[in-house]
């Protein structure tokens, strides 16, 4: 991407100045900045770094085994003949995600179970041994096709670790390196790229590079690489050379950002959306990047002051923020009801996009190859909302003032935030870190969004700004931000007005301000939000203007179903169905909105009868939180040093007898915290004294960043009172075990 001569020229003087005359000051006076602010002001994106910046909202998907045998983690062990979707067709794909908004899709060409969607020459784990297109299908090669048409970058997510090289004794391989040449060599095939990397790797890293250079030499242009740093069986022994890998991709696709186990993209730190208050691109690491083995940053507190203090090597490493429309990131039949709403989808664009992040959202298919009707739904209402509420903006035509400019130098005039040119900026003198500019429009306009943009060429600045309109004689702040970076979105109550301050309040160099936009975005429906206490009391809330109906049975909700109008009783659980929709008079976007509860019975009658510990320190997470209806609290055991390790158990007494049908683990919601259970058994028992062999295993995958509720049913119904949770293994391997909730599902008649 060519930069604008202006722009390039500015850059130029920006980084010749000397230090002391970029410290801070403001309007009338100034001292100096900290070397250490001076140098990350200093810090700017590479090409490729800023061109993924500007995709700001791309496409995850899962697809795999994992859809055919209803896991998000696989074995390994799946035999390939499961794979076989009946109408794959990655156009829909493609044509769903632009319809969005998207401007990429990341396909899992290869999860951690080793299934590779391409006829991979190095593995028989792949399509190629699958019924589906006779074995000559090739789903990145139709995906990129669909792609193509619809004017869509393409990423491929290659999972470093692989349970089925595992099995094949290929992944941990005791087997001393040797000198490679990738790509190996295959009988009849002849690479379509002449490159040739030479080195000396083990068996897995040889593998896996080759894989790399099929993807990367086959199928076009690849916009990102993406490495999870999950690995669902760890203490292998195998290490990776990513350095290598690095070398690989630079070489041969340069334009290709490097995903979380690599130097150019870091992961937000959750898989929830959620994103910090301060989203710093520029962040400290302890050695040279050509030396650094990437970890996931989660703290809250990246790039702030206090952390570059005392850095010795700063880079830019922006975050991506990764979250699935389902609960689940695989497709699974019994999350169709489950779609985050469209509420719910806005805010998390609105955080991450609007945060000075890329929104990366996955959309599972189903087993047919076809993203499902309800998410496809969802997405073209998002779609929709983006559209309207983006594509006007107000500013344009709007006339700027500003408190401070470069003297003589118009190409850098407060006009330059509103031209609708990402390539000009306007920015003040140097040393000048506080400033404002004032923007009028034609006529007084309605709006609720406010927009910010960095010009990110010239580093990340701001610390804080707010923005505020001209309302009955007097200026009324609207609201106020730290961190801006490549784009900050600010929403607040509608307001009428033709004058609005941008006032920049902090700021770690001169600002330099791309763009400042103003819009009108709709009012949303959003889903009811549901409550059940102890007692099996539901109480179901919603905006004004909203009505809500309801069924127990199951069956989809409609205007015609039973209107809630109070509190009611729900102590035998079951499938509780809720939708929102306009009440007569009252005007939303988006179709009525859903929210689906699954409840086991009332805890009434239920009695913790022992706990193996129970951390009543700091939290007080006493085992009577895991049955006391609140989500919010949680039952762990001790996390002491001296504390035991697993098994954990805990035994409650239902207080009757009850036929059961399955239970319902939910994980610890503070996220962060220990005790997540990955493996556990069930116990039965009329008297609290014989058990008997489990009745139920739970084996759950990736709740560290997706906890969510996990059930398990039981192959068929089992009379009992008491129930023993016992707990095997944690989802972080630290030897503590927690529970928000446990339920017991009951059987229905």
């Amino acid at each position: 991407m060519k930069i604008q001569k202006p722009l390039l020229m500015l850059l130029n003087s920006l980084l010749a100045i000397a230090p002391g005359n970029l410290g801070a000051q403001t309007e009338t006076t100034a001292s100096a900045e900290p070397e250490e602010v001076l140098r990350a002001v200093s810090v700017v994106p590479h090409e490729r770094q800023v061109a993924w910046q500007r995709l700001e909202f791309i496409a995850f998907i899962h697809f795999g085994v994992n859809t055919f045998t209803d896991r998000e983690w696989g074995t390994g062990k799946e035999d390939p003949k499961i794979f076989n979707p009946s109408r794959l067709d990655c156009r829909q794909w493609a044509k769903t995600c632009r319809a969005a908004g998207m401007k990429q899709i990341i396909l899992t060409a290869k999860h951690h179970d080793g299934f590779c969607l391409w006829p991979s020459r190095f593995t028989e784990h792949s399509v190629k041994n699958s019924p589906w297109r006779s074995g000559h299908g090739d789903v990145v090669s139709e995906l990129a096709a669909a792609c193509r048409d619809a004017h869509l970058k393409l990423g491929i997510y290659l999972s470093p670790a692989d349970l089925n090289a595992i099995e094949r004794g290929v992944y941990g391989s005791k087997k001393p390196a040797q000198k490679q040449v990738i790509p190996s060599p295959r009988p009849g095939w002849q690479p379509q790229s002449p490159e040739r990397f030479e080195g000396v790797w083990d068996e897995y890293n040889t593998y896996f590079m080759n894989q790399l250079f099929e993807l990367l030499t086959e199928y076009g242009e690849i916009s990102e690489v993406w490495f999870d740093g999950a690995n669902p069986k760890p203490g292998t022994g195998q290490t990776y050379a990513y350095q290598d890998w690095y070398a690989l991709i630079r070489k041969l696709q340069p334009k290709a950002v490097i995903f979380g186990k690599g130097p150019d993209v870091r992961w937000i730190g959750n898989e929830a959306g959620g994103s910090r208050r301060e989203e710093w691109s520029v962040v400290p690491i302890p050695v040279p990047p050509e030396q650094y083995t990437w970890p996931d940053m989660t703290d809250a507190d990246l790039g702030s002051r206090a952390r570059l203090k005392n850095a010795k090597n700063l880079v830019w490493y922006p975050a991506e923020t990764d979250v699935s429309i389902r609960p689940g990131w695989f497709y699974h039949a019994r999350e169709d009801g489950q779609v985050k709403s469209l509420e719910h989808l806005l805010d998390m664009y609105y955080r991450s996009v609007g945060g000075n992040s890329v929104f990366l959202l996955n959309v599972p298919p189903d087993r047919r190859g076809l993203l499902h009707e309800n998410d496809t739904h969802r997405l073209a209402e998002l779609g929709a909302v983006l559209s309207s509420t983006f594509t006007d903006n107000l500013t344009r035509g709007a006339t700027a003032k500003a408190s401070r400019e470069r003297v003589g130098k118009p190409e850098f005039a407060g006009a330059k935030s509103v031209d609708g040119d990402r390539e000009t900026c306007w920015t003040t003198e140097d040393g000048v870190t506080r400033a404002e500019i004032e923007y009028t429009i034609p006529r007084p306009r309605s709006f609720n969004v406010a927009m910010i943009q960095e010009q990110i060429r010239l580093g990340q600045r701001i610390e804080s700004c707010a923005v505020d309109a001209w309302v009955a004689g007097a200026w009324k702040e609207l609201a106020t931000a730290t961190t801006v970076g490549a784009k900050r979105l600010l929403r607040f109550d509608p307001v009428e007005a033709s004058k609005v301050r941008l006032r920049i309040t902090a700021s770690r160099a001169s600002p330099a301000i791309a763009e400042f936009g103003l819009f009108n975005a709709p009012l949303i429906l959003a889903p009811p939000v549901v409550q059940r206490n102890r007692e099996g009391l539901v109480t179901v809330t919603a905006k004004p203007g909203v009505e809500i109906h309801y069924t127990l049975d199951g069956a989809a909700p409609n205007i015609q179903s039973k209107l809630y109008e109070k509190p009611f009783a729900l102590p035998k659980g079951g499938v509780l169905r809720v939708l929102a929709s306009a009440a007569k008079g009252v005007f939303f976007v988006g179709t009525n909105s859903e929210t689906r509860c699954e409840f086991g019975l009332a805890k009434t009658k239920w009695k913790i009868v022992s706990a193996d510990s129970e951390e009543t320190r700091a939290g007080n997470h006493a085992a009577t939180q895991a049955i006391d209806g609140d989500p919010r609290t949680s039952w762990t055991t001790q996390t002491r040093p001296t504390s035991p390790g697993f098994p954990h158990e805990l035994v409650i007494d239902l207080g009757e007898t009850v036929e059961m049908a399955g239970f319902l683990y939910l994980p610890r919601q503070d996220r962060g915290a220990a005790g997540l259970v990955s493996q556990c058994e069930f116990y039965a028992s009329a008297d609290g004294q014989s058990w008997g062999a489990p009745v139920a295993r739970g084996d759950f995958g990736n709740l560290v960043n997706n906890p969510i509720a996990q059930k398990v049913s039981l192959a068929k119904s089992i009379s009992g009172r008491f129930v023993r949770f016992v707990a095997l293994a944690s989802a972080d391997g630290k030897p503590a075990a927690g529970a928000a909730e446990i339920d017991v599902i009951p059987a229905r008649p």
